[in-house]
């Protein structure tokens, strides 16, 4: 099910501070106002403003999970609403990880806006928010209110917009986060499944978030080795190469069967490609270095479209297209001229990631892309904030692993290895 925009109130509150707190969240249809989804919980003992934070980040669960494009937030905590648009900093080291939770959800939206209400206008999420915290003074986990839903478990692959570079691998010179203020940009994180948080002693704050620990897992990982294609001719002169199909350069095809070299070592069960020939070639270098196996295409494995800026360097496009640029620059939901937003690159991305993970469980999948889909899928595994596309260097032919397991793991083994591309490999 999809819709477009919804209203989501949200509230959290402690008896003391700290102490026993809930909080809240209304999901409503913005025209009539019905009532979507509603959620609540028991935090046991904490503070307000943890409790303000975890009330938006189950509404924002809620209005993604109903399959929102956009939201209107609205909260009479002026403090999370100012650090969430990005006016204020966000001081206290406890808020952070709660504020990267938020932004990560904000990725499964078009867009999403903050508007402070005064407390009168919020008495739903309040009266959800004072139940939850009547039920974390009495010890219960979680509020047990009806309207409840369970969250499921998180699959790291669901970002929905971040800020890629051209295919060179080279960040833009000052490029900032690509943020506007009152979007969020950054986020990795979706709920998935049917798994129920009542009854299994996990509250529904948590029992939506991936399992992060260092445990041992004793179900099989999924290992995804991520290849970039060899050099083509653009790549070497650092122009924007997204859809345009450029083969490799000799220097290209050398790098690809050195790939080929490197992830056979890894005993890999397939390859699956980009559609562009310059990704074909590598693959089908690395299927046949590892004895032959299959290779299939994704058709959104490919780059991002970058329109009339396709073959332009960063130099070009600034002199040619300086307002175009900037408003790029500015946020994620633009697209160059005639080309394509990231955001639509990251939700064709997450898409394919989920489908491969699901497909091939257990096994070892090589994934050989570009630059912007192999990023967004680094940034996930990390949870990394933007900043990371800008500073992570790809080189063509580079290879990094990732291993993903079904209660939503991940553990990033290497990033852009590229010793098999040294003289002496």
């Amino acid at each position: 099910m999809s819709i477009g925009k919804v209203i989501v109130e949200a509230d959290g509150g402690a008896r003391g501070n700290p102490g026993p707190a809930g909080y809240g969240a209304v999901v409503r249809d913005p025209a009539s106002g019905e009532v979507l989804a509603e959620r609540a919980a028991a935090l046991g003992v904490t503070t307000n403003n943890v409790a303000e934070y975890r009330g938006l980040i189950a509404g924002l669960q809620a209005a993604a999970e109903l399959g929102a494009s956009q939201v209107e937030a609205r909260m009479d905590s002026k403090l999370v609403v100012e650090q969430m648009s990005g006016r204020w900093q966000i001081k206290h080291p406890g808020l952070r990880p709660l504020a990267a939770e938020v932004a990560t959800l904000v990725r499964k939206f078009d867009q999403v806006t903050y508007t402070w209400i005064p407390r009168e206008r919020n008495r739903a999420a309040d009266a959800l928010a004072n139940a939850a915290m009547d039920a974390a003074k009495g010890g219960a986990g979680t509020s047990g209110l009806d309207g409840e839903t369970a969250f499921g478990i998180v699959t790291a692959w669901d970002a929905d917009a971040f800020p890629a570079i051209p295919e060179s691998g080279e960040p833009a010179t000052g490029a900032g986060s690509g943020r506007v203020a009152g979007q969020g940009t950054a986020g990795t994180s979706r709920a998935a499944g049917s798994g129920s948080a009542a009854g299994s002693g996990k509250s529904a704050a948590t029992a939506g978030r991936p399992r992060e620990d260092w445990a041992p897992r004793t179900a099989p990982a999924t290992r995804l080795v991520l290849v970039r294609h060899g050099e083509t001719e653009l790549t070497a002169q650092k122009r924007y190469s997204g859809r345009g199909d450029v083969p490799l350069s000799a220097v290209g095809e050398e790098q690809a069967a050195a790939a080929g070299r490197r992830v056979a070592g890894l005993r890999p069960d397939r390859v699956v490609s980009s559609p562009l020939s310059r990704c074909k070639a590598t693959a089908a270098a690395i299927a046949s270095a590892a004895g032959g196996i299959p290779v299939s295409v994704e058709a959104d494995l490919i780059e991002c479209d970058f329109g009339v800026w396709e073959g332009l360097t960063f130099g070009d496009v600034r002199e040619q297209y300086p307002a175009e640029l900037d408003a790029w620059l500015a946020s994620t939901s633009v697209a160059p001229p005639k080309g394509e937003s990231f955001q639509q690159v990251a939700k064709r991305v997450r898409g394919v990631m989920g489908k491969l993970q699901k497909a091939y469980e257990g096994q070892t999948v090589v994934i050989v892309s570009h630059v912007s889909p192999i990023k967004l899928i680094l940034r996930d595994a990390l949870a990394a904030g933007d900043a990371f596309l800008y500073r992570l260097l790809l080189d063509p032919a580079g290879v990094s692993v990732v291993d993903v397991w079904p209660d939503g793991g991940v553990s990033v083994r290497s990033v852009n290895d590229t010793a098999h591309l040294l003289p002496s490999a």
